[in-house]
């Protein structure tokens, strides 16, 4: 699994589907100042890297949750890879959108899903934790069992763990920010003095004090 983690890191880093700026953090919605970029769309116009995600994506779910019945992707990001591994797998598969259609049958779950099917959610990257919940809420309210989450990417903040552990929900990465921002300065993408200072943005993100901490 380590050997799988350090891979995924370089192939994402090799597209940029994850960037590391330390010396110029990009700015997020909430105002926070962050090193990190993330873009794990770019993994589907990436054919190589692209496979090796979602066979790993597979071998997670057929590892960690052998009993899974059905996939079910996140909207948007989660569709595609949640697609091509239920393909790889051989198992039904659907989405939950941000909200319910405002015509048709307005569905929030698009697929077919029976009370008491055993549910795994795929999702492509975690920080907050905040929208992957809500995607397990609206499945279990259905009620779907929710065997737990894979994804491609975590932060491993804080929020995110606390949140997941409130929710009761399991979730396996296939990398993480500490896996990565060590393969970034291994390869160059970053100094290897850097890596401190991306792991106390993690921990804290408010604490923007890392941004001069090399300097």
């Amino acid at each position: 699994m380590e050997h799988i983690s350090q891979q995924i890191a370089k192939d994402l880093l090799k597209i940029k589907a994850v960037f590391f700026r330390p010396e110029e953090p990009f700015t997020w919605a909430s105002g926070i100042k962050s090193p990190v970029y993330c873009d794990n769309r770019l993994t589907l116009t990436a054919p190589e890297v692209r496979s090796g995600v979602e066979n790993a994506l597979a071998e997670t779910i057929r590892r960690e949750y052998p009993e899974a019945e059905v996939l079910m992707g996140t909207s948007t990001a989660g569709i595609a890879h949640a697609a091509i591994t239920g393909h790889i797998l051989g198992l039904p598969m659907g989405y939950v959108r941000s909200g319910s259609k405002d015509h048709g049958r307005q569905n929030q779950i698009e697929g077919k899903l029976e009370k008491g099917q055993k549910v795994v959610v795929v999702e492509d990257l975690i920080s907050t934790g905040g929208s992957v919940i809500e995607v397990v809420n609206v499945l279990r309210e259905a009620g779907a069992e929710v065997l737990g989450i894979v994804s491609i990417f975590t932060y491993g903040m804080q929020k995110g763990l606390d949140r997941l552990a409130a929710a009761n929900v399991k979730n396996v990465s296939l990398t993480n920010f500490d896996v990565i921002a060590q393969v970034a300065a291994d390869e160059n993408y970053i100094k290897p003095e850097d890596v401190a200072r991306l792991i106390a943005f993690r921990n804290n993100p408010s604490d923007e004090s890392w941004i001069g901490g090399n300097k």
